[in-house]
């Protein structure tokens, strides 16, 4: 059965641009992963700072192996050639965790 993980991240408006250009840069970093199978990057609309951070794994194990593996080395990683890290664009984060128990998707034309 499929596991759904949404990392909730709070983002002050003057860093939404900073955040967003932080996904894009690593775009496509996730797709590889064994048991990835979908990612979304939801902007908040109206009503709250929170960005909803999407993805969708095979199974538990899959999304474990990546957060102790690519996801960790990903944010270990330093900023520029000072070595320094950059600086949260989130001021805080929950990690939602969901098993798909049902879904459906459109009907062919």
């Amino acid at each position: 059965m499929s596991v759904v993980k949404i990392n909730v991240l709070t983002v002050p408006s003057a860093q939404r641009e900073t955040l967003e250009k932080r996904f894009a840069s690593r775009a496509h970093a996730v797709e590889n992963s064994d048991g990835f199978e979908w990612f979304e990057l939801l902007r908040p609309v109206e009503g709250t700072d929170q960005y909803l951070v999407y993805t969708r794994w095979r199974d538990e194990a899959s999304f474990q192996a990546w957060m102790e593996g690519p996801m960790k080395a990903a944010h270990q990683g330093g900023g520029a050639e000072s070595g320094e890290r950059p600086k949260p664009a989130a001021s805080g984060s929950t990690l939602w965790s969901f098993e798909v128990v049902q879904q459906a998707a459109p009907k062919d034309a």
